[in-house]
């Protein structure tokens, strides 16, 4: 056996996430998953579709001397799905100079943990033969560091080997390979050798414990196709016997078989077919979220099935963008119902249902097996399932039996709520604590629904004082992040806006408008603005769900602000970024995104609009807006999370209006997509909980309480309101009304979520007067050894 030289390789990074397509089999059976990008496979994932085993995997055409070409470097690439909602592709790689063509077709194999590939080579009549080589690079379990590749055989097969991380993969072909080596990347790999000699000069048979790669000659003296087989498994046998399995069947009944399955899986989905370009987009959303789903663990969708910026990455993100985030995977069961894929919006249920956190949150993001992987905090993400239960509940996703059964979950989710909110340690770009227009929405349209919720469940006594939560909430929303004099005001000829999101003042229920605050992805000198010079298009979600009219002059104010500091005029149409100033991007230059850079516009923002508009009543607009939304994708109408908006810059690939380094496809992008498609055919907006709108907008509720918590204090409350203490455990409140030197007693009431509370009435009680209080822990009988003063005032 021959070792490689030049261990352990050049160091490791991932690949373009610009994906054109993306896909697995509908089966039980089958846990592989693969992406396509720039005419070949990129990252393959195995066992779960949180596990890339591979950077990417594609051919190279030599003459065996002077003539080298890389289809992924050197070739123009088409690709277009063979059927409509079906992930399998069919490419080609027509070479820039015009020697050759390939042409492949791409599926995942619904009975093995199998990517096939069939591929035929084509060149002009007459020219000179071509050598066609695999070069494959093995990135197991997230890592392209610590592999190890070797050549062996498997019955008499000669096969490619790498392991990592205790998963390994086999690679073979239906005709036996001419030539094999392994070796270190930027070494001695295949690649090395071809590029400077045309063919495999040193055939090596080991290359251990690097970052590693796998070439292989293909025999092209059969005219027919050849057929590609890249097999995964946990021993080396394994995953060579799934090779062998996968190529002893003709390809033509195995393709079938995995159309099928998507064939049927389409087929029960609601009609909301839309073609352009040659793409139906809406079977393309619906296949891209199904896609996203890992069998193992039923309703676990990753947000992507890429990495941000993955060329200019190591190995020291693990995780990239293949996790799970509740509020991606939650607007992705949204989608689901909205598609009529109930079933599977069902699943996400479950799983959230399981990897939710004793005290009622759900992790930041996770792996699929729950384990968190950043530590952040986000209370949208604690919202967002309490909507979905009742969203799947109202479109008969779910019984009143299985209704019951998500009353624990429900039940834990609006307690963090409660416990922790309105305020969020991240809002939803997982950048800045305090009080922000979109968390606050969900969060308070989450309570509301909360409480019909608990009077389906037998839970009525609760209702009450999560109504009285929400309403509370919903009356401050201005006091906390709507100003007005601004400078960005003046600037765009508006009295007020809605603010991005506004710091709190430590143990006070108030905001701080003037405070600083930082901006996470900007560099130094230029990360840190005024509260009241940021805003953000996340002042919509007042209207998506439900707490403010879409023709509220606060928020149509708002919108002019957005429009002239966040809105992006691209060739495809009108795109917006998430806030100014904001640093998630490319850099200047359009060199990748590390840890600053430039913030850039984002399709799905379009998709946030569009429901806007359509609320409004501007159905034209939104339909409008679509459109620009489905021009922003990729040749194969994937859907990214960012689009360049600088100038184009050809030698990165970036143009304007099209996808960026960022990721793609972006799961959540597609479920808007899918969800504003359905509010069209309704003509109205889908996933607007009714109760809102109903309490807040049309009803105009007031509410009949104010809430204090030792650790976010008022200090004032409108006379007649009850003032409602909340404790942490059961105490005994002593208060004083002012009018009198009495005090009077009250013992708390437990109300199950970890809040005892004692309301105290302000009836008859005169403006300006002072409500006094303190508590007695009745543990053990101790003061809290403080009083605390509340003052009355004109409502």
């Amino acid at each position: 056996m021959t070792d490689a030289p030049g261990w352990p390789g050049i160091p490791p990074s991932w690949t373009s996430s610009a994906k054109t397509g993306v896909g697995t089999a509908l089966s039980q059976v089958s846990g592989v998953w693969f992406t396509t990008s720039h005419g070949i496979l990129n990252e393959v994932y195995h066992p779960r579709v949180d596990h890339a085993c591979t950077r990417d995997f594609g051919l190279i055409a030599t003459d065996g001397s002077d003539f080298f070409a890389e289809e992924k470097r050197d070739c123009t690439s088409e690709i277009e799905a063979l059927e409509d909602g079906v992930p399998a592709y069919r490419m080609t790689n027509a070479h820039n100079g015009g020697r050759f063509s390939i042409h492949k077709v791409v599926f995942a194999h619904p009975r093995h943990d199998v990517v096939l590939q069939q591929i035929s080579l084509a060149r002009p009549q007459g020219d000179a033969p071509l050598r066609l080589f695999a070069l494959l690079a093995p990135h197991l379990v997230n890592r392209g560091s610590h592999n190890t590749a070797w050549v062996d055989s498997y019955k008499g097969h000669t096969m490619l080997f790498a392991e990592g991380d205790g998963t390994w993969l086999a690679l073979g072909a239906s005709r036996p390979f001419l030539a094999c080596s392994v070796g270190f990347v930027g070494v001695s790999d295949g690649w090395q050798q071809l590029c400077h000699g045309g063919r495999l000069t040193g055939l090596y048979d080991r290359a251990a414990d690097g970052n590693v790669a796998l070439t292989a000659e293909l025999d092209l003296s059969d005219e027919s196709p050849i057929v590609l087989a890249l097999g995964f498994g946990q021993g080396a046998a394994e995953a060579a016997f799934r090779v062998r399995s996968a190529l002893s069947s003709p390809i033509g009944p195995v393709l079938e078989d995995y159309m099928a399955g998507w064939r049927t899986w389409q087929a029960g989905l609601r009609s909301l077919d839309r073609r352009v370009n040659g793409h139906n987009t809406y079977r393309i959303s619906t296949a891209v979220l199904r896609a996203h789903e890992s069998p193992t663990y039923p309703g676990g969708l990753i947000a992507s099935l890429s990495i941000p910026w993955g060329a200019t990455k190591g190995d020291v993100d693990l995780g990239g963008y293949h996790l799970v985030w509740p509020r991606d995977l939650t607007q992705s069961a949204g989608a689901f119902l909205a598609c009529g894929a109930h079933a599977e919006a069902v699943r996400v249920l479950r799983y959230l249902r399981a990897v939710q956190e004793p005290d009622g949150r759900w992790p930041q993001n996770c792996w699929l097996d729950g384990t968190p992987y950043w530590g952040g905090l986000q209370l949208d993400e604690c919202g967002f399932p309490i909507l979905l239960v009742e969203m799947a509940w109202r479109h008969g996703a779910l019984t009143q039996p299985e209704l019951r059964e998500y009353w624990p979950m429900v039940r834990a989710a609006a307690g963090f709520v409660v416990r922790n909110g309105p305020m969020t340690p991240q809002d939803r770009w997982e950048e800045d604590a305090g009080y922000t227009p979109f968390t606050i929405a969900v969060q308070i349209a989450a309570l509301l629904v909360a409480a019909d919720l608990a009077e389906h469940c037998d839970a009525e006594a609760l209702a009450g004082f999560l109504r009285d939560t929400a309403d509370d909430w919903n009356e401050r929303i201005e006091d906390w992040i709507y100003a007005a004099g601004t400078a960005l005001a003046r600037k765009c000829g508006v009295s007020g806006h809605y603010l991005r999101i506004v710091p709190t003042t430590p143990g006070e229920a108030s905001a701080a408008h003037n405070v600083p605050v930082p901006l996470r992805n900007r560099p130094p000198g230029m990360d840190v603005l005024s509260a009241t010079d940021l805003v953000s298009v996340d002042a919509l979600a007042l209207v998506r769900f439900g707490l403010r009219a879409p023709d509220d002059p606060r928020v149509m104010e708002t919108i002019k602000v957005i429009d002239t500091e966040l809105k992006a005029d691209l060739p495809q149409g009108p795109c917006w970024y998430r806030y100014n100033q904001d640093g998630y991007g490319e850099q200047a230059d359009g060199s990748g995104y590390e840890g600053t850079g430039v913030g850039r516009p984002w399709p799905l923002l379009a998709g946030e609009r569009a429901h806007y508009e359509l609320a409004a009543g501007a159905r034209a607009a939104a339909e409008a807006l679509l459109a620009s939304i489905e021009a922003h994708g990729s040749p194969g109408a994937m859907l990214p999370e960012q689009v360049w908006d600088g100038p184009p810059i050809p030698q990165r690939e970036l143009f304007p209006g099209k996808p960026s380094g960022s990721a793609m496809p972006l799961v959540w992008a597609h479920a808007e997509h899918i969800k504003l498609l359905r509010s069209l055919a309704d003509g109205a907006v889908f996933d607007t909980p009714p109760q809102t709108v109903r309490r807040y907008v049309q009803n105009k509720h007031t509410p009949r309480c104010l809430s204090w918590r030792p650790g976010w204090q008022s200090h004032e409350i409108p006379s007649g309101r009850v003032l409602r203490v909340e404790l942490p455990e059961a105490a005994v409140v002593v208060w004083n009304d002012g009018r009198s030197e009495k005090w009077s007693d009250v013992a708390t009431s437990d109300t199950g979520l970890g809040v005892h509370v004692v309301e105290l009435t302000t009836e008859g009680i005169p403006t300006g007067s002072a409500l006094t209080f303190t508590w007695r822990r009745l543990r053990d009988d101790s003061w809290i050894g403080q009083n605390f003063t509340v003052m009355l005032h004109t409502s």
